[in-house]
């Protein structure tokens, strides 16, 4: 059975949206996804306050964590890794520099809407050892998605799909479809592994 994750969620800790976590859990529900991930902004203790609701939730709803980097190339999320590798990496470190620290911590990194035209991936994708490419980001337009998903094509790399919500409403507007069940132990696993693929929820209630 398909089972549908938001991997792209900002909050109010990421400074810059209007959503409180436990807001974006509960629209997610709604929703029927079975999972979120919150990305905030360059920082993975940001999210710590989420820890809390999994006790809460948890029967509901997978919760999970991870970062949204601005590298000195552009934006990459970042899976299974902790604040230590944030910390280490300092701001605005190059691409290579943080794909390889968090392969290194055995985490994955994912490039964020690469085609965005005020938030360019600045290098030649090719030249990466990303995971994936999010093809599938609620706040890019519909050209800027396009050339995320040939991008995936050409370089035979899965498609994650993730809203990039900074309100409640914009939570599921785009979510990944994996093969199977998701768990937080095989999250990282699961990515590394394929199968899945990136969503666009057209309408939303």
């Amino acid at each position: 059975m398909p089972f549908s994750i938001d991997l792209h969620i900002h909050t109010t800790f990421s400074g810059d949206s209007t959503v409180a976590p436990e807001e974006a859990i509960e629209r997610a529900i709604a929703l029927g996804l079975d999972g979120v991930a919150f990305t905030e902004h360059n920082s993975f203790a940001a999210s710590d306050p989420v820890e809390r609701l999994k006790e809460k939730y948890g029967g509901s709803i997978l919760i999970l964590r991870g970062v949204e980097y601005s590298s000195s190339d552009g934006h990459m999320l970042l899976f299974g890794i902790d604040e230590r590798v944030v910390s280490a990496l300092g701001r605005y470190a190059p691409a290579f520099d943080v794909i390889r620290a968090v392969k290194e911590a055995n985490g994955v990194a994912i490039v964020a809407h690469p085609f965005r035209e005020w938030a360019l991936f600045r290098s030649d994708l090719s030249t990466f050892n990303f995971t994936a490419i999010e093809a599938f980001n609620g706040h890019n337009n519909d050209e800027e998605n396009r050339q995320a998903l040939v991008a995936a094509g050409s370089l035979r790399l899965p498609t994650t799909g993730g809203s990039d919500s900074h309100s409640p409403a914009e939570v599921g507007v785009c979510y990944t479809e994996f093969p199977g069940r998701v768990t937080e132990e095989n999250f990282v696993e699961a990515l590394i592994l394929g199968g899945y693929c990136g969503m666009y929820r057209k309408q939303l209630p």
